[in-house]
C-alpha cells in the first residue's frame, strides 16, 4: 500500500495562524507536538505511519515556530497560553477522538494538558519529555541540573537570542548535532532546514520565550500541591542517551499515571523519533493496538 502524502496548509485557531503538516483523513486525530528548537517536520516518519493506522495525523508548528504567528514578548508564551493553543487546534479539527503524541517541550505541555483534562484524550504518547512533578524534584539534583544549565542561560535578555541566531542560526544547528552525541542523526540538508526555519524575524527569540514564559509566568497550580493523576492510557518512549534530560525527570511518572507503559531505548539520543523512527513507529502502533484499540497488535 502506498503511503499517504504529507501536505502543508494553514490552520486558524486561538486567534493565531498555524503552519500545519497533515497526513491521512478521518475523525480520529493523532496530534503531534514538537519541541525546542524543532519543527513539525520532526514527525515526517510518524505522520504516514499514523495515517496508515487510520488516523488523521496533524503536526502543527507551535506558537512562534516556523510560519506560525509569532507574538512578541515572553508573556505570550506562558504554559496556559500554549495549552490554549492545543485545545483550539483540537477543536478546529472536529475530531471525535484524539491521541496526543509529543516530544520535548511538546511533551511537557502534553503532561499538563492530560492532567488538567482540558479535552478528552484516548491516548497519550510522550517521547523524551519530563513529567512536571518528577522534573521539579530532578532539577534540584546535580545530575539534572548539570544537563539543564541552558534553561537558566536562556533567561538572559537578548544575548542568547543573538548568539543562537547569528550566521543563519549556526549555533542552533550545532546544538542539534551535539545533542545527538557521536551519531549522525541529521543529514546536512535537514540541519540546513532547521536552521532556515530559525532565521525568520524574531524566530529564535520566540523559541527562547517558551523558557522565559515558563519561568516568569508563575508556578503552575499542579506543582503547588499534589499533581493530578492521569487516567488516559499513556506510553513513554525514552532515549537513554539524552544529553539534556536525565531519566530521573520521568522515572517516577508511574506515581501520577494509572495506565503507564514505559520503553527505554539504550544508546538512543534526545531526538528519538528521528534517530530510530522504525522502532518508535512500532512501539506506537503496538500501544495504539493494545491500549487504545487502534493500530496493530503483534502476532
Amino acid at each position: 500500500m502506498a503511503q499517504s502524502p504529507i501536505t502543508e496548509r494553514t490552520l486558524s485557531a486561538n486567534g493565531l495562524s498555524f503552519e500545519l503538516l497533515e497526513c491521512g483523513e478521518g475523525d480520529r486525530l493523532a496530534l503531534c507536538l514538537h519541541g525546542f528548537p524543532s519543527h513539525p517536520i520532526c514527525w515526517r516518519e510518524q505522520l504516514p505511519a499514523l495515517a496508515a493506522l487510520g488516523y488523521r495525523a496533524w503536526a502543527p508548528a507551535l506558537r512562534g515556530y516556523g510560519k506560525t504567528t509569532r507574538p512578541i514578548g515572553a508573556a505570550n508564551y506562558t504554559v496556559d497560553k500554549l495549552l490554549g493553543d492545543i485545545a483550539a487546534i483540537i477543536d478546529a479539527s472536529g475530531a471525535r477522538s484524539v491521541v496526543l503524541i509529543a516530544h520535548d517541550w511538546g511533551g511537557l505541555l502534553a503532561w499538563f494538558f492530560a492532567a488538567r483534562r482540558i479535552r478528552p484524550l484516548d491516548g497519550l504518547i510522550i517521547l523524551n519529555a519530563p513529567h512536571p512533578a518528577c522534573a521539579t524534584i530532578a532539577y534540584r539534583k546535580w545530575k539534572q541540573m548539570r544537563k539543564g544549565w541552558y534553561i537558566v542561560a536562556f533567561q538572559i535578555p537578548w544575548l542568547p537570542d543573538l548568539l543562537l541566531s547569528a550566521n543563519r542560526a549556526w549555533a542552533l544547528g550545532r546544538l542539534m548535532v551535539s545533542a545527538g552525541g557521536k551519531k549522525k542523526i541529521f543529514s546536512a540538508g535537514m540541519i540546513d532546514f532547521y536552521r532556515n526555519k530559525a532565521t525568520g524575524q524574531g524566530a529564535v527569540t520566540a523559541m527562547l520565550n517558551w523558557y522565559r514564559g515558563m519561568m516568569r509566568g508563575g508556578v503552575p497550580p499542579e506543582l503547588a500541591g499534589k499533581f493530578p493523576g492521569i487516567e488516559t492510557p499513556t506510553l513513554v518512549i525514552w532515549g537513554d542517551a539524552d544529553v539534556a534530560l536525565d531519566f530521573s525527570s520521568i522515572a517516577d511518572a508511574g506515581k501520577y499515571v494509572t495506565d503507564l507503559t514505559l520503553h527505554r531505548l539504550p544508546g538512543v539520543s534526545h531526538w528519538v523519533q528521528e534517530e530510530v523512527p522504525d522502532q518508535v513507529n512500532a512501539l506506537i502502533g503496538e500501544f495504539l493496538g493494545q491500549r487504545v484499540g487502534t493500530g496493530f497488535s503483534p502476532r
